[in-house]
């Protein structure tokens, strides 16, 4: 298939939180990323504050209002933290805008350009689910440092091997997975990649289904999410719950060498999602010859899973807030184009022993 109008990539990936200083300066201390640029009081923007992170090819654009009457302030407050913009590179801002709307994408913002000494950026946004917008974003008549009125912010990372955004995974709204599939296929033109029902995903208490959509590039990969029938309540339930509707529930983010990205993180605490020692009892059966030592993946807790074309690792973060919402996964592929199905039931096992302690397992 071909996408509706060109998409070069994914430009960035923008939150809202409630203190964008302290959250750029987490990722910086604890993902290794660089704050490379800033927008707010200084520069001229009355209205947030944003900084601009980088790793590899990732970035992330953190901000918060400045204003108590900042329109996405009561959004802020239902959800908590969180992605409210998937951003992407087109060639023509007004093009994509105009098929895409014709197509039924609801619009969030009509295009504009923003201007500055460096020149001009033209962008556009268009909604999603849940408060997801998509910004087409053009920045080809510009020179300056990402956007119109950013300045050098040059505070250092310690890189933990991040390269570039594998895909996107959003959670929606019971019986709204294959809306927004055809959503993503008649406005934008992706295709299905794979489909995954809740026999492929499920323990003997949960269970969810999943499409995974593609742009015609193969570049940008949107799997999405909706609960699927089960004893107790899944983890797209408990992420409805708390983040108070859909939204994008987690990040992958490509390393080439996940052994040392996975210790590096580790040393600067983060937490990650446990899977007994039992899983690397026979993974090797499971999967076959890998380059890696199992020693090393089991003490790393990392998971393995291999395709017709390869093989993958993968581990999954803990919810990165208090709420039971938005976590990380590191993924490195050697081959697979897959999303690591053998790993599902283990994953979900974990997934259900950080419900049990939250006490959020069990169905209302």
């Amino acid at each position: 298939m071909a996408d509706t109008f060109p998409i070069r990539n994914i430009d960035h990936v923008r939150f809202y939180c409630g203190n964008a200083k302290h959250t750029a300066e987490w990722y910086r201390r604890i993902f290794g990323f660089d704050i490379v640029a800033y927008s707010g009081l200084e520069t001229g923007n009355r209205k947030e504050a944003a900084y601009l992170l980088e790793q590899g090819q990732i970035r992330f654009l953190v901000c918060s209002p400045l204003v108590p009457d900042h329109p996405i302030a009561p959004t802020l407050g239902q959800h908590g933290d969180f992605v409210r913009d998937v951003a992407m590179e087109v060639d023509d801002v007004d093009d994509a805008f105009a098929k895409a709307t014709d197509r039924g994408a609801e619009i969030a913002y009509e295009p504009q350009t923003l201007e500055d000494d460096f020149g001009k950026v033209r962008i556009a946004a268009i909604k999603t689910y849940g408060d997801v917008i998509h910004t087409f974003i053009n920045r080809d008549s510009f020179s300056g440092l990402f956007m119109p009125n950013f300045q050098p912010k040059n505070r250092k990372g310690n890189s933990v091997g991040l390269e570039f955004i594998d895909h996107i995974v959003g959670n929606v709204e019971w019986n709204g997975m294959n809306k927004w599939a055809e959503w993503y296929k008649n406005v934008l033109g992706f295709e299905q990649l794979v489909h995954f029902d809740d026999k492929d995903i499920s323990t003997d208490y949960t269970a969810l289904m999943s499409k995974v959509m593609q742009s015609g590039n193969g570049r940008i990969k949107f799997p999405i999410n909706e609960p699927a029938e089960g004893k107790k309540k899944s983890q797209i339930e408990e992420y409805l719950e708390f983040h108070g509707g859909a939204g994008v529930q987690h990040i992958a983010m490509h390393t080439s060498d996940i052994l040392e990205t996975i210790r590096r993180l580790r040393e600067n605490d983060v937490e990650f999602l446990n899977v007994p020692k039992t899983y690397y009892d026979d993974v090797l059966d499971r999967v076959g010859t890998i380059d890696e030592p199992i020693s090393a993946l089991r003490d790393l807790g990392i998971l393995v899973d291999r395709d017709d074309e390869g093989y993958l690792l993968q581990l999954f973060t803990k919810p990165i807030e208090d709420r039971p919402t938005l976590f990380f996964e590191i993924i490195q592929r050697k081959g697979a184009k897959s999303f690591g199905k053998g790993n599902f039931k283990a994953l979900f096992e974990a997934i259900e022993r950080e419900q049990m302690l939250r006490g959020t397992l069990e169905k209302a």
